[in-house]
């Protein structure tokens, strides 16, 4: 049952490039609509942490990278 043909490697280079380029544009769509509902997002990931605190607190970051995780 061998139903694989053989294929030369300029055929295999060439299924290759396309996989990759059709990856590029599925990781670039992918980045794009979530970067779209960032704030969204942000709010989703700590909606938990904002129910345990207490009213009128904040969250405080010890260093500069930290913030740019809760945008």
């Amino acid at each position: 049952m061998d139903t694989m043909e053989k294929q030369a490697l300029t055929e295999h280079l060439r299924d290759l490039r396309t996989s990759l380029i059709r990856s590029l544009i599925a990781v670039a769509v992918g980045f794009g609509v979530s970067y779209y509902f960032i704030e969204g997002i942000g709010a989703w990931f700590v909606q938990p942490l904002f129910t345990v605190l207490p009213k009128d607190a904040s969250l405080i970051f010890t260093s500069y990278q930290e913030a740019f995780f809760f945008i």
